[in-house]
């Protein structure tokens, strides 16, 4: 089986809990995207970080956003969402 989809781009996020060991510093979580085929890969520390990442393959396989538009934005709330419960 062709591992290669044309069209389509995968990628693996992997989120984690950043805990400083003092209980007078929050804990943070932290995170990195990989991009499946290149295997480039970003940290970050915000969602939205996700979306700067992201964005310039969709813009590749001609997915075309209006001015400060960016991804649509439902899917990162219901991400934030889940980080924070």
């Amino acid at each position: 089986m062709d591992s290669y989809e044309p069209g389509a781009h995968s990628f693996v996020l992997k989120i984690w809990i950043e805990e400083s060991g003092d209980a007078a510093i929050p804990t943070k979580w932290r995170g990195h995207i990989t991009h499946v085929p290149s295997g480039q890969r970003r940290y970050f520390e915000a969602l939205e970080e996700i979306i700067h990442f992201v964005q310039p393959y969709l813009e590749e396989m001609g997915v075309q956003f209006a001015p400060r538009q960016g991804l649509p934005q439902r899917w990162l709330k219901c991400l934030r969402h889940r980080l924070t419960r």
